[in-house]
């Protein structure tokens, strides 16, 4: 038991039992998110035969598809998920191997760090697949784009699903992130209190 200045006393070893199944039951689930973000986009298609023209009673068709590969910002989400989902499945590795491969607490500041990197690139990623879906969804009619959801109704629904679970990844990695730097302030008052 360790005693802080004010009289409370904190279970030094709770925290620790704490921090050991909260992290990796964090990354489980933001790995399940994003994996499931990154395979419902990468598999989304759809094609469709709609009426182009008519001339006379004859009606000309086209075969459209409808791909995550033909807009740059769901092929940047995909590849933002699967790089989040990797790390943390390295993360979760590391979880159960890492006490092993510390190096005076560096470990917390390079995970503290790999974390808030791929915050930004999962925020990146979920953050434009969203504009592309609403602009998809809603069209634009000052730029005169069509809305394509009404057509690619499937496609549309599974990159929204995509994109919430992306969403959910996103939330999760936040918590993890806030929790790392919470466990550093932590290390560094541990470093600071001891004679």
């Amino acid at each position: 038991m360790a005693q802080e200045g004010n009289g409370q006393k904190i279970d030094v070893a709770k925290s620790k039992v704490y921090y050991n199944w909260v992290m990796p039951l964090l990354r489980l689930l933001a790995f399940g998110a994003t994996i499931s973000a990154t395979l419902v986009m990468a598999l989304n298609n759809q094609k469709k035969t709609i009426v182009v023209a008519t001339i006379g009673t004859t009606p000309i068709q086209a075969t459209l598809n409808a791909k995550f590969q033909h807009t740059p910002a769901f092929v940047f989400f995909v590849i933002a998920n699967g790089l989040v989902s990797l790390h943390n499945l390295l993360m979760l590795a590391f979880c159960f191997i890492g006490n092993k491969y510390d190096y005076k607490g560096l470990r917390f500041y390079v995970i503290g760090i790999l974390d808030m990197i791929n915050v930004a690139l999962i925020s990146g990623g979920a953050s434009s697949a969203a504009f592309m879906g609403q602009l998809g969804r809603n069209g634009n009619s000052h730029a005169r784009w069509n809305k394509i959801c009404d057509k690619f109704y499937t496609f549309c629904n599974h990159g929204e699903g995509a994109i919430i679970a992306s969403f959910i990844g996103l939330l999760l990695m936040i918590i993890t992130t806030a929790i790392n730097i919470i466990k550093l302030k932590n290390i560094n008052n541990c470093a600071i209190n001891i004679p």
